[in-house]
C-alpha cells in the first residue's frame, strides 16, 4: 500500500469517527420508536404510554409506542433485536424476557447478547390470595394446609411460564408442599376462578385484588415483595411470613439494541430516570399498585443477569415448557 494511499484511508477513518461524534453529541434528531411487544392497554402498555410523554420531552423528541404483540412477546422482542443500533428503537421488556430462555426450546434472540441495558422501569408485586371461605389466614396457615391434603392445594395462573405460575413455584419449593397448577388464559380468568372457590389459592395482581379483599370477597394473605405495598400496608410480605428472601417482581425494563453508543444508552438512562420521578408518573404508577424504580444501564445488567439465573432453577425443578 502506498503511503499517499495509507494517508487517504487515516483521513477518511478519521472523518467517519468525527461525524459519528457529531450524531452523537446531537442525538436525537428524529422521532425515537419505543417497541411494545404486547397488545395495547396492558400493563407494559401502560407504563410505555405514561413513561413516553416524559422522556419524549426530556430528550426533544418524540417518543412514538409501537405495539407488536405476538408469541408472549417475541415477535416484537425479535423486531428490536434486528433494528439498527442508533438509539432510535428502544424497547419495553416484561419479567418474561428473563424466563423466556428456560421456557422455550429456541428463541429467535438472545436476551442478554442482542441487547443494550439501559434501565429499571418499574416493579409490579403480586398478591398471595385465597377465597374468604379458606381456612387459611396466613402464609404459614396455607403452607400447613397444602401439607394436610394428601394432593396438596390447587392454584390459579395467568398460564404456564408467567410470574403467577412461577411465583407459586417458587413458593413450593421454598416451603416445601405440593400444589395443582390450573392454568387460565390471563389473570382475570384466574381472579374469577379464585372469586368462585374453583381453585384454593392463586397471585393476583394489587389494583383489582385490593378492593376486593376490602369487600370482603378474597382475602390476601400476603405480598411478593420485599417491602409492603403502599397501596395496602397491612398487608405482609411472604418473606417475613416466614420464608426470607422470597420475591416475585413482575418487573418492566428498557433496552436498545446491541451496539447502541454507549453515550447514546447513558443519556436515554439519565432521561429515564428523571421522567419516572416526575411527579405525574410517579402518582399514577402508585395508583395502579406499581412502583417506579429507574437504575443504571450496569445496574439493569446485573439485575437481568441475576432474574435469568434465579428462574433458571425454578423452572428446571417445576419442569414448565413455553412451545
Amino acid at each position: 500500500m502506498s503511503r499517499r494511499m495509507l494517508l487517504e484511508r487515516v483521513v477518511t477513518l478519521l472523518a467517519m469517527c468525527l461525524c459519528a461524534g457529531v450524531a452523537i453529541a446531537s442525538y436525537p434528531v428524529r422521532p425515537i420508536r419505543l417497541i411494545v411487544p404486547f397488545a395495547p392497554g396492558g400493563g407494559t402498555d401502560f407504563v410505555a404510554r405514561l413513561l413516553g410523554p416524559q422522556l419524549g420531552l426530556a430528550l426533544g423528541q418524540p417518543i412514538v409506542v409501537d405495539n407488536r404483540a405476538g408469541a408472549s412477546g417475541n415477535i416484537g422482542t425479535q423486531l428490536a433485536a434486528r433494528a439498527p443500533a442508533d438509539g432510535y428503537t428502544l424497547l419495553v421488556v416484561a419479567s418474561s424476557h428473563a424466563t423466556g430462555v428456560s421456557l422455550y426450546r429456541h428463541l429467535p434472540y438472545d436476551p442478554i447478547k442482542d441487547f443494550s441495558p439501559i434501565s429499571n422501569l418499574v416493579a409490579n408485586y403480586f398478591l398471595l390470595t385465597v377465597h374468604p371461605s379458606s381456612p387459611a389466614k396466613s402464609v404459614r396457615e396455607l403452607v400447613a394446609l397444602a401439607k394436610s391434603k394428601k394432593a396438596g392445594i390447587t392454584y390459579a395462573s395467568a398460564g404456564t411460564g408467567q410470574g403467577s405460575h412461577l411465583g407459586m413455584e417458587l413458593l413450593k419449593s421454598l416451603a416445601g408442599f405440593d400444589a395443582v397448577h390450573v392454568p387460565y388464559n390471563g389473570i382475570g380468568p384466574a381472579a374469577t376462578a379464585l372469586l368462585s372457590a374453583q381453585v384454593d389459592v392463586a397471585l393476583l395482581t394489587p389494583p383489582a385484588t385490593v378492593p376486593l379483599m376490602r369487600a370482603g370477597k378474597l382475602r390476601v394473605l400476603a405480598t411478593t415483595g420485599l417491602k409492603r405495598l403502599a397501596l395496602a400496608p397491612e398487608i405482609p410480605t411472604v418473606a417475613e411470613s416466614g420464608y426470607p428472601g422470597y420475591e416475585v417482581n413482575n418487573w418492566l425494563g428498557l433496552l436498545a439494541p446491541a451496539g447502541t453508543p454507549s453515550e447514546v444508552i447513558t443519556r436515554i438512562s439519565h432521561e429515564t430516570a428523571r421522567s419516572l420521578k416526575h411527579h405525574e408518573v410517579t402518582e399514577r404508577l402508585a395508583a395502579a399498585g406499581t412502583e417506579a424504580v429507574g437504575s443504571t444501564p450496569e445496574e439493569f445488567a446485573a439485575f437481568l443477569q441475576a432474574e435469568i439465573t434465579k428462574w433458571a432453577k425454578v423452572i428446571k425443578q417445576s419442569g414448565a415448557k413455553v412451545d
